[in-house]
């Protein structure tokens, strides 16, 4: 079954574009999957670096404000932190809206290599959430 999920965060530039990312990679390739935020930040490049050290390129990927069609379509929108959950508008009831409680790895504080830590625990959390949503709409389907 044909899913269209959406990640939301508030800047859009970390934490919804690694899961948007890690979806793209792993779902189906008739699902569609955007990212987006209640407000653009960029992406951050520690973002795409931790990513490229898994293998998935979000390098072209850009910050973007939700696009409430998108939104009113999807099958799934996952926030991913509780601005976007508190900010995202009204959706039909026929969207399964879900919320994962992520650490914003950007607020990170201490060395270089600390910040990058903080990432990489966000990255592999937004990995196994991804993959679990997947295998749990993929159940459904049958």
């Amino acid at each position: 079954m044909r899913q269209q999920l959406y990640f939301l965060c508030t800047g859009n530039s970390c934490r919804s574009q690694m899961a948007e990312g890690f979806a793209r990679t792993l779902a189906p390739s008739d699902w569609t999957i955007a990212s987006a935020g209640v407000e653009t930040h960029g992406l951050n490049p520690l973002a795409v670096q931790v990513m490229a050290e898994v293998g998935v390129d979000v390098s072209q990927h850009t910050s973007k404000l939700i696009d409430d069609t998108y939104l009113n379509n999807s099958s799934v929108v996952v926030t991913l932190c509780g601005d976007a959950r508190d900010k995202c508008p009204m959706t039909p009831p026929t969207v399964d809206r879900r919320h994962w409680p992520l650490p914003d790895p950007a607020q990170a504080t201490g060395s270089q290599a600390e910040v990058l830590a903080a990432f990489r625990q966000v990255r592999d959390a937004v990995k196994r959430r991804v993959i679990q949503l997947i295998h749990e709409l993929e159940a459904q389907a049958r």
